[in-house]
């Protein structure tokens, strides 16, 4: 099997840091931008698409900098998708920062358009 390619996408957002780890990190928040719904036991986060759901854990975090989640059922064991927070020092723009990994250069496509599109909706649930 082939090496995964682990990518990121920087994304400025008009946000304040609190909020946009709010949207990130709680079930409420990721249900208004990147799923249905999300529903949180014993630390697994299932979220919920039209007809079909998946299970992430939590492998790190550090409130008001980043999460990182690993799919449940990946057969990938170095494989997870992170949000991280970047704060500009100069100008203290904020910038969302979604790194993911992908089997090849087609799919990281994809799943680049679809996080923009993840995006916007976290822009359009924030009021950004």
């Amino acid at each position: 099997m082939s090496d995964l390619i682990k990518y990121s996408i920087e994304l400025p957002i008009n946000s304040s840091v609190n909020v946009l780890y709010k949207r990130l990190s709680t079930p409420s928040g990721l249900a208004e931008w990147f799923a249905d719904n999300v529903n949180l036991k014993n630390n697994i986060y299932t979220f919920f698409w039209d007809d079909s759901e998946q299970s992430a854990k939590i492998l790190k975090k550090k409130t008001n900098k980043f999460i990182q989640f690993k799919w449940v059922d990946d057969e990938y064991k170095d494989s997870y998708f992170e949000f991280s927070i970047q704060i500009d020092e100069m100008t203290s723009d904020v910038s969302l920062i979604i790194t993911d990994y992908a089997e090849d250069e087609d799919e990281k496509e994809e799943q680049i358009m679809l996080w923009k599109q993840q995006f916007e909706n976290l822009k359009r649930a924030i009021g950004s």
